[in-house]
C-alpha cells in the first residue's frame, strides 16, 4: 500500500506584539485586529468612531506562534501557506525558512524535514509593519528611477488589498496575519501539483475535447499511470503518465449562465498511480462551456460583448467588493448567501474589483453552481504602480498562482489588468505632474506590467479566456467612451448630472455607475449610539467615506425637490434617489440592446457598515433598490419611455428563444381606465424592440400609462410611465 497525500493542520495558535512578553490566544485563519478584539484589547472598529482608535496597529510588528509534534521523519513534509498578510518571516525551530511579501499568493516551503525535530517543534511567523517597509521600498524606487513620486501613497509598493488603506466606502484598517489556511502537506515522494483543463468543441457542440495538463512532483523514475474518473457518468480512463492527456465527451451538457439554462458541472478525479497503488488524487469540478469577448469594429465604433456557447449574452450584474475588511470572517455561508442573492436578482455576472482580493475558492464555486459569470480584475486599482524588477517578479508569481488556482472555474469570463489606472493617467491629470521623459518612463512601466507581463501569463496558462489591460480604456468625459469598450460613467454622482443623462449616455458595455443610498435603519442602529442619530453627526460622518458624500446627496435632494433637514426623511430620500438612478440607467441600457450589451452597477455589497452605493449592506440587509433591480434584471422587461413627445413601449427579451404573449396598455386618469392597446406579440430572442408608439398628445395628458406583458406560460411583466404633456 502507498501513503496518500494528507494535510495536517495546526491546533493552537498564540500571538503578541513583538515588544510584549505575554502571548494571547489567536485564531487562524485570522487577522491581528480580530485577535485583538477577541482578547478585549480593542473595541469593535466598526462601532461608532472606533476606527480612529485602532490606527496604531498598522505601525507595529506582530508574532504568531504554534507548537506541533512530529512522530517520524520518513515521509516528506511541505509547509503550505494559502495566504500571509503581508510581509512575514517564517521560522521553524528558530531557523528562517521563508520570507513572504505578497498577500495575494500562496507559499510552499518544500521538504521541511531538515528543520524538524522528532517530537516537539515550534513554528513562528513575524509580521512586519507594511507602513515601515513601504517607506523603504519607495525611497529605493525613487532613488533608482529619479522620480519624486508616483500617483498615490505608499500602498502601491505593497502587494496587499488596496481597500485596506481606506476607500470611499471602506475604513482604513491595515491588517496583517495568517488570513488563509496553513498546514503541513505530508506525502512520500510523488504528488500531483496542478491540473489545468483546457476545452475545445466541434461546431455544433456535440463533442467536447478536454485536455488535462498535469504537473507532478516526483523524485523517482518509476512508471506512473493517470486515471481520469468522470464521476458524472462513472467512466474511468487510464493512461501512462503524460503531461497532457485528452478526453472526448460526446453530447456534453453545457454550462449556462443564470437565465439561459442549467449551469451543469462535471466532477472529475485525476488519480496518480504506481504499481496498482494510488499515490495522490486531485478532484476538479468544472463546466463545459465556451466564453468569448467580442470586440469587432462596426459603424458606431467597436462592440464589447460576451458570447457563451456562441450565444450573445446581455450581462446583468454588479461590481463585487470584499465582504469584510477582516477577510477570514467571510464564511462559506456568507458567500452562499451573497451569490444566492445575485442569482435571485436575475444577475448573470459579477465583477471582482481590482482594489480587493482574488476571492476565496468558495466564491468561485458558488458562482459556478449558480451560473454567475465573473469578470476578474487583477489586483491593481486607481494608482500608478512601481515597475522595478523585484516588483514585476513579485507580480508574476502572484498572477501565475491565481490564474492556475482559478483556471478551471467555468464562471471565469475575463481577466482585466486593472481598475481605472489608464483613465487616471490620461484623464484625471496624473500625467501632467511629470516632464516628458518621466512620463515616458512611467508609461513604459505601465506597458511592461499591463500590456506585456499579464497578458502573456493569461495566454500561457488560460488561452481560452480574453484579457483587457484596463477598465475602462476611455474616460467618461470622452465621446468615444460611448461608442467602444466598456465605460465607467460617473457624470451622475461625481459630475452632479441629472439622472436623465443616463438615458443619453449609453455605452457599449456599462461596467460602473451608481448612486449612494443609506443602509437599513437596523444597520445604522448597530454601529451608532442613540445620541449619534442625527444628520451629519460625527459618527455618521465617520461612516460616510466619500469626501463630499453628504454634500452630494443633499444637492441631489434639492435637485429633485426632496426634503433634506429631517434625519429619517434624509435616509429614505437617499434610497429613493438610488432607485431612480438605477432604474433610469438600467432601462436605458437594456432597451439599447444590442448596441449596449452589459450593465454592471456599482456596487453589490459592503465590507463594513457604511453609507455607500451598495444594494446589500454589511449585515446582509437589502436596500429598497434591491427589489427594484431584481425586476429590472428579469429575463423579460417591458419599458415605456417618452422620447420627444412620443410614447414608445419596448419589450426586451434576454432569453435564447422567442417569447409569445399578450401586451396590454391601460391609460389611467383619475378613476377612469381606458384600454389603449391589446395585442398578441412574438418577441424575438436576444432582442429589444418597440411594440407600441403613439404621440403623447393622442393619450390622456398627465395620466399614467400602465403596461403589462403576459406570456403564454402566464408569467406577468409590468411597468408604467407618467405622461407629462
Amino acid at each position: 500500500m502507498f501513503a496518500q497525500v494528507t494535510k495536517v493542520k495546526f491546533d493552537k495558535w498564540s500571538f503578541k506584539n513583538v515588544k510584549d512578553t505575554k502571548y494571547l490566544p489567536a485564531t487562524v485563519p485570522g487577522t491581528v485586529h480580530t485577535d485583538l478584539l477577541a482578547n478585549g484589547i480593542i473595541e469593535d472598529p466598526f462601532y461608532r468612531d472606533n476606527e480612529k482608535k485602532v490606527q496604531w496597529i498598522e505601525k507595529e510588528d506582530w508574532i504568531y506562534r504554534t507548537e506541533f509534534t512530529v512522530e517520524n521523519l520518513e515521509e516528506k513534509r511541505d509547509l503550505v501557506f494559502e495566504g500571509l498578510d503581508t510581509y512575514a518571516n517564517v521560522f521553524i525551530n528558530g531557523k528562517k525558512v521563508l520570507y513572504a511579501e505578497n498577500m495575494f499568493r500562496g507559499y510552499r516551503v518544500k521538504d521541511i524535514n531538515k528543520y524538524l525535530n522528532k517530537g516537539n517543534n515550534v513554528l513562528e511567523i513575524i509580521f512586519r509593519s507594511p507602513i515601515a517597509i513601504e517607506d523603504s521600498l519607495a525611497k529605493a524606487f525613487y532613488k533608482n528611477t529619479g522620480l519624486k513620486k508616483l500617483p498615490e501613497t505608499g500602498r502601491i509598493f505593497t502587494r496587499k488589498a488596496a481597500y485596506h488603506y481606506g476607500w470611499d466606502w471602506s475604513p482604513r484598517l491595515v491588517t496583517c496575519g495568517i488570513w488563509r489556511n496553513v498546514y503541513l502537506e505530508v506525502y512520500e515522494n510523488n504528488k500531483i501539483e496542478n491540473v489545468l483543463i483546457s476545452q475545445a468543441f466541434n461546431d455544433d457542440y456535440t463533442k467536447a475535447f478536454l485536455y488535462f495538463n498535469i504537473d507532478l512532483i516526483s523524485e523517482t523514475k518509476s512508471q506512473y499511470e493517470i486515471s481520469i474518473v468522470n464521476k458524472s457518468d462513472n467512466t474511468v480512463q487510464t493512461y501512462p503518465y503524460s503531461k497532457s492527456l485528452s478526453v472526448i465527451i460526446e453530447n456534453p451538457k453545457l454550462w449556462w449562465s443564470n437565465g439561459l439554462g442549467e449551469p451543469y458541472l462535471y466532477d472529475f478525479d485525476v488519480v496518480l498511480k504506481r504499481d496498482g497503488g494510488t499515490l495522490d488524487t486531485r478532484s476538479i469540478r468544472t463546466g463545459i462551456r465556451k466564453i468569448e469577448l467580442i470586440q469587432d469594429k462596426d459603424s458606431a465604433g467597436m462592440s464589447f460583448y460576451f458570447k457563451l456557447n456562441s450565444v450573445p449574452v446581455f450581462m446583468k450584474g454588479a461590481n463585487y467588493i470584499p465582504a469584510d475588511n477582516f477577510l477570514p470572517r467571510v464564511t462559506k455561508e456568507k458567500y452562499r448567501e451573497l451569490i444566492k442573492t445575485a442569482k435571485e436578482m436575475n444577475m448573470n455576472m459579477l465583477r471582482v474589483w481590482g482594489g480587493g482580493v482574488y476571492e476565496d475558492d468558495e466564491f468561485y464555486n458558488q458562482c459556478d453552481e449558480n451560473g454567475i459569470l465573473v469578470w476578474q480584475d487583477f489586483m491593481f486599482a486607481c494608482a500608478m504602480y512601481p515597475f522595478s524588477d523585484n516588483f514585476i517578479d513579485n507580480v508574476k508569481e502572484e498572477a501565475v498562482y491565481n490564474i492556475k488556482r482559478l483556471r478551471n472555474h467555468p464562471s471565469i469570463a475575463l481577466w482585466c489588468g486593472n481598475n481605472e489606472i489608464y483613465e487616471g493617467w490620461i484623464n484625471w491629470g496624473w500625467n501632467k505632474d511629470f516632464r516628458q521623459a518621466q512620463r515616458e518612463l512611467i508609461e513604459n512601466g505601465y506597458n511592461k506590467l499591463f500590456k506585456e507581463l499579464l497578458p502573456s501569463l493569461v495566454y500561457e496558462y488560460t488561452p481560452e479566456i480574453k484579457y483587457v489591460h484596463t477598465s475602462p480604456e476611455i474616460g467618461w468625459g470622452h465621446k468615444e467612451s460611448m461608442t467602444q469598450g466598456d465605460s465607467h460613467y460617473w457624470g451622475v454622482w461625481w459630475g452632479l448630472e441629472k439622472f436623465d443623462t443616463l438615458e443619453k449616455k449609453v455605452p457599449r458595455f456599462m461596467s460602473e455607475y451608481g448612486f449612494q443610498g443609506f443602509p437599513d435603519t437596523s444597520t445604522i442602529n448597530r454601529f451608532t449610539d442613540i445620541k449619534d442619530r442625527y444628520l451629519f453627526s460625527d459618527v455618521l460622518k465617520t461612516h460616510q467615506k466619500h469626501p463630499t458624500g453628504y454634500e452630494t446627496l443633499t444637492k441631489y435632494m434639492e435637485m429633485y425637490g426632496l426634503k433634506t433637514s429631517d434625519y429619517n426623511e434624509f435616509m429614505k430620500n437617499t434610497q429613493t434617489l438610488q432607485i431612480l438612478c438605477l432604474k433610469t440607467a438600467i432601462e436605458a441600457q437594456r432597451r439599447a440592446m444590442p448596441y449596449c450589451m452589459g450593465t454592471l452597477l456599482w456596487q453589490f455589497n459592503d465590507c463594513n457598515p457604511v453609507v455607500s452605493w451598495s444594494l446589500i449592506d454589511y449585515y446582509g440587509m437589502p436596500k429598497p433598490s434591491l427589489e427594484v433591480v431584481k425586476r429590472l434584471y428579469d429575463d423579460i422587461l417591458i419599458i415605456p419611455v417618452e422620447e420627444n413627445g412620443v410614447i414608445k413601449v419596448y419589450v426586451v427579451n434576454d432569453r435564447n428563444e422567442t417569447v409569445s404573449g399578450k401586451l396590454t396598455l391601460q391609460n389611467r386618469k383619475n378613476k377612469d381606465e381606458t384600454i389603449m392597446f391589446i395585442k398578441g406579440i412574438d418577441v424575438s430572442p436576444n432582442s429589444s424592440k418597440v411594440y407600441f408608439k403613439r404621440t403623447a398628445k393622442e393619450l390622456f395628458q398627465k395620466s399614467l400609462l400602465e403596461c403589462e406583458f403576459v406570456t403564454k406560460d402566464r408569467k406577468k411583466y409590468n411597468n408604467e410611465i407618467k405622461i407629462r404633456q
